[in-house]
């Protein structure tokens, strides 16, 4: 029987905790965002970015660069850490994102995640922003002048953002994105949830996204949602480790 037009249909919820310092992030995004665009049944779907901090104990203000700042709390050799972000960087640019090691600074994300809360339906654009800003642009993401300037790059007022940064604003919705993360059972990013039923975890292929926003919309319309996992985890980031 058909659903008569004025009868709105239920939607789907699309969480997805992630952090700016995790290039699997960045790519996992990219394939998400592909995958909804061609996704027949889009406007069902609403997506809400989560806050996830790989590193949250490293210092504000550090400015050391995430490959010596990777050296040094892993023990890593160099040449290691080199050819590990080559094959990040490598996958990247398969999705058509420059990923530039060399010129990314180790940064404390936590003002970062508070800004995204901050921005409103500019969201999205300021992730993509952020990711730009600290895997290409070098920007220091954990200084708040840098966070003022890729703010107001996307539309938002530089005098409200600074004062808000200045104080504790959203602060509060940070901790509850990271405390709802563990309660879940997250350990690694990018992390993605559909209705609370079924998550996929890692950067996945296209078609795996295409696979959850089915199951996400098969399961709003159901009385009782399937549990089973739509893929296995794929390439992502936990513990300040990024897996490839």
């Amino acid at each position: 029987m058909s659903t008569p037009a004025d009868v709105a249909l239920p939607t789907a919820h699309i969480e997805i905790w992630s952090d700016i310092a995790c290039p699997w992030c960045y790519i996992g995004k990219r394939r998400f965002t592909d995958a909804l665009a061609g996704f027949p049944q889009r406007d069902r779907i609403t997506v809400t970015w989560r806050s996830y901090q790989l590193a949250p104990d490293t210092p504000a203000g550090l400015k050391k660069p995430e490959i010596d700042a990777l050296v040094e709390m892993k023990g890593m050799p160099a040449e290691q850490v080199r050819k590990m972000f080559s094959q990040v960087s490598a996958t990247a640019a398969q999705v058509g994102l420059d990923i530039d090691f060399d010129t990314v600074i180790a940064a404390n994300t936590f003002d970062a995640h508070r800004l995204l809360h901050l921005a409103g339906d500019k969201r999205d654009e300021l992730l993509d922003a952020l990711f730009r800003a600290h895997f290409v642009g070098g920007e220091i993401v954990d200084d708040r002048d840098a966070l003022v300037r890729i703010a107001v790059s996307v539309g938002l007022d530089a005098d409200r953002i600074r004062a808000d940064l200045d104080s504790d604003a959203a602060a509060d919705a940070v901790r509850a994105d990271l405390l709802e993360a563990r309660q879940l059972g997250v350990t690694g990013v990018p992390f993605f949830v559909a209705n609370r039923a079924v998550a996929v975890s890692g950067a996945q292929p296209e078609d795996v996204f295409l696979a959850l926003l089915e199951r996400a919309i098969s399961d709003a319309d159901s009385a009782e949602p399937v549990v089973d996992p739509v893929a296995d985890d794929a390439d992502g980031c936990a513990g300040d480790s990024c897996v490839v």
